[in-house]
Parts: structure tokens; sequence; C-alpha cells
């Protein structure tokens, strides 16, 4: 399988994902997308993190969530920079082949999604931070971080930002960097 390839499959099943819309579903995607609606879940956990592993430990981890979700926003914002891939938005072929916008367009380039890749290392890091307490179980948590991760992912497809292979290549990236962060911090809380 050759590039070309590739990238006419990756256009394909943004496509097909994003076909999937009403003017509800819109509503949602654009809600998720929105970056602003994250602070204050931030905050809540970050709480949480300081309640349930005390000032130091806990503060440490709000300090690893912090630098991974920032190093993974910059690292993004400058790969995009270098790989100039068009997003779908700006993409001719896509354009014509009845892609959605529900939202104006974005800057130009695309990959590889900021959005993914920090939603994905923060969940990472915040679930490692929260398992450091050993009285309570965080399943819950979890599940509840990695589902929100996704959706907010699969929102960059349905509102025309990124195509499927952003999205994964960011997922990818996030869960790196987030286990790479979230395992430095662990190493320094055992030191605590």
């Amino acid at each position: 399988m050759n590039l070309d390839s590739i990238i006419a499959l990756d256009q394909r099943i943004t496509l097909w994902i994003n076909s999937f819309n009403s003017p509800l579903s819109d509503s949602f995607w654009v809600f998720l997308s929105d970056t602003k609606i994250w602070f204050p879940a931030y905050g809540v956990v970050m709480g949480v993190m300081i309640w349930r592993l005390g000032w130091k430990k806990g503060l440490l981890m709000i300090l690893a969530m912090i630098l991974t979700v920032v190093a993974a926003d910059q690292i993004s914002a400058h790969i995009k920079d270098s790989v100039m891939r068009l997003r779908p938005c700006y993409n001719t072929w896509m354009l014509q082949h009845d892609l959605h916008l529900p939202l104006p367009r974005y800057s130009l380039y695309g990959f590889f999604s900021s959005h993914a890749s920090n939603v994905y290392s923060f969940a990472v890091v915040s679930l490692m931070g929260l398992n450091l307490d050993k009285a309570h179980k965080h399943a819950a948590y979890g599940w509840g971080v990695f589902i929100w991760a996704s959706l907010v992912a699969l929102s960059r497809i349905m509102v025309s930002a990124h195509f499927f292979g952003d999205v994964v290549v960011g997922t990818l990236f996030g869960l790196a960097i987030g286990l790479l962060f979230g395992l430095g911090a662990r190493f320094i809380t055992k030191k605590l």
C-alpha cells in the first residue's frame, strides 16, 4: 500500500464518519470540541488529586498533567507547521464529496490532532495519578476519562477539523507522552 492509497483510504473513512451528522449531533460535537469546557473538569480533577494524594503528591501530579498537556499541544502544533497537511475543511476533494462543515474553517493545517493528543495525555497522567491512591479504586474515573477523550477525538472528525488519521496519530501520541510524563511523576512521588 503506497502513500496515495493510504491518503485515499483516510479520506474515505473521514467522509464516512463525518456523514453521521444531524443538527442535534452537530451541537454536541461542537460543544465537545470547545476547549473552554474542559477547564472546569480539569479543575475538579486537580482538586481530587490534592484531596486523595495530599498536597505534595497532588501538586506533583497536577504539574505533570499541566506539563504533559502543554508538551502534547506544542509538539503537535510544531508538527502541523512542519508537515503542512491541509485539514479536511480545506481539501477540495473532501468538499466535492459532501464533507459536512458545522463550523467555520479552522487554521490551515491539521496533522496531527492537538485535541486528541491533549485529552489522551491528560487522561493517562490523571488516571496514573489517581491510582497512587491505594485506598480507593478509580475504575469508574478511568472509564469516564477515556470515553470523554474518545468523544473529543471523534468530535474533531465530526466538525471537519481533522482526518481520521490525524486523530489516530494524535491519540497514539497523547497516550505515549502521557505515559512518559505519568511514569516520570510516579517515579518522583516515590521519592517523597
